[in-house]
């Protein structure tokens, strides 16, 4: 049919001029006779950052959904190619800020692949503990802000208030909230503080039962049923075609965690299960992500029983490769050691002098390419690293769960109504800072 039978057919036309998917009134059959063009964002609130949604819609169904990036322009890749191995960990952290010690440990397992070094195992069990203490405060902060968004305000204060615990855990073993740069090439920075074992302890005996709180409240409201049942459907086999990995995979039906399937940092030694469902929706991957923070408990306890009968060093032993400085807890918190300040300032003239070339030249990789992935919060988080012998990258790439599921957004929303799409975009829990990394 030429232009003009379309366009007096009834057709409707989007904002570039094209010719709008064909859609019908569901009760006379004929086509619709306009369409609105509206803009969602960029704005935080609902979007969950500075996310942009080009909508199409017929009165409330979205027919067409353009998402679009961009806004954070943070260059973080490129910045980490003009700065040393170990500089380029102040900066891979700050990509998905929800989930830094996930950007720090991929980056440090290619890295060390790359160095052909392993780390000592009091280290790895270190890891192993703060990222499951990550990954359950990154699903903190998603159920709390849904919870917000849905006006059920009561989760979003009980999901702050248990991740203020967490975060005080952080705050104690790596002095910041968040960023730490506390993953470093060949180990940790330093060791848990004297406080921290029980701290963690606390924290495991107090977390369950408020996760029960949290499903005592939603799961059979009948409001947040009504939001997220049949809401945002993604079918598997979409979800494989998509490259969509992480809780909005395993809640249509596959088992995927690169923690069993490819496993790191000894994770084939943990006790633990992948929560699955098969729905699909919206309400599924809450149930997905309430399920995994229980079995990240579990791998907690696991990992904080070991490193009380695993005592060792906590980075490299290797001059070369380990990070020189360290820290400790004095009267005004975590700063450089003073016995280790006290050695290169005023014992040793070859100390200070190989402190000063790591800081400000660093380790020298091998040249060599590699991929480095972790199962983070949102899904597979590699990184992709490129050495060419020096004492910087080549080349950083990062393959970050949010950018890649962000292209589901038109999938789960086009066809719902315009207030199905908070519950939408908040099921899949995207960080702009890693999209726009």
């Amino acid at each position: 049919m030429s232009d003009t039978g379309q366009r007096s057919s009834g057709a409707a036309f989007d904002a570039a001029g094209d010719i709008a998917r064909d859609f019908r009134d569901p009760v006379s059959g004929d086509f619709r006779q306009e369409t609105m063009i509206i803009n969602m964002g960029p704005q935080h609130p609902s979007t969950h950052g500075v996310l942009r949604l080009l909508l199409e819609l017929d009165g409330e169904t979205v027919i067409r959904c353009k998402p679009v990036i961009g806004y954070l322009h943070t260059g973080i890749e490129k910045n980490t190619e003009y700065r040393t191995w170990v500089q380029g960990i102040t900066f891979v952290t700050r990509a998905d800020y929800v989930a830094p010690f996930s950007n720090e440990l991929s980056y440090c397992l290619g890295v060390e692949r790359l160095l052909g070094i392993e780390v000592p195992a009091r280290a790895e069990l270190i890891r192993v503990l703060v990222c499951e203490l990550n990954r359950i405060t990154s699903h903190l902060v998603g159920l709390a802000t849904t919870g917000l968004e849905m006006g059920a305000v009561s989760m979003m204060l009980y999901g702050l208030r248990e991740r203020e615990m967490i975060m005080e855990i952080f705050e104690g073993l790596t002095g910041l909230r968040m960023n730490h740069a506390y993953i470093r090439i060949g180990g940790v920075v330093m060791d848990l503080p004297e406080d921290g074992p029980r701290k963690i302890r606390e924290l495991i005996d107090i977390l369950p039962s408020r996760i029960d709180e949290y499903e005592t409240l939603l799961n059979d409201n009948p409001i947040w049923r009504e939001r997220h049942e049949g809401v945002a459907v993604l079918s598997a086999d979409r979800c494989l075609e998509l490259g969509v990995t992480g809780p909005v995979l395993r809640a249509a039906g596959p088992a995927v965690d690169l923690r069993k399937d490819m496993p790191y940092c000894g994770y084939e030694t943990f006790d633990f299960d992948v929560p699955t469902r098969t729905e699909g929706d919206a309400y599924a991957r809450y149930r997905v992500r309430i399920d995994e923070m229980r079995e990240s408990l579990k791998i907690v306890e696991q990992a904080l029983e070991r490193l009380l009968a695993t005592p060792g060093p906590v980075m490299i032993e290797d001059p070369k490769v380990g990070w020189q400085s360290r820290l400790s807890v004095g009267p005004d918190g975590i700063g450089n050691d003073p016995e280790f300040l006290a050695h290169i300032m005023e014992e040793s003239m070859e100390a200070l002098i190989h402190h000063f070339k790591m800081v400000t030249q660093g380790v020298e990789v091998p040249a060599g390419e590699v991929y480095s992935c972790v199962e983070a919060p949102r899904g597979e988080l590699g990184m992709y690293l490129v050495s060419d012998g020096d004492h910087r990258p080549y080349r950083v790439k990062i393959r970050d769960p949010s950018f890649v599921n962000l292209q589901a957004l038109p999938d789960v929303i086009e066809g719902y109504l315009v207030a199905d799409i908070i519950a939408a975009v908040s099921s899949l829990d995207p960080v702009l800072g890693g999209v726009d990394r």
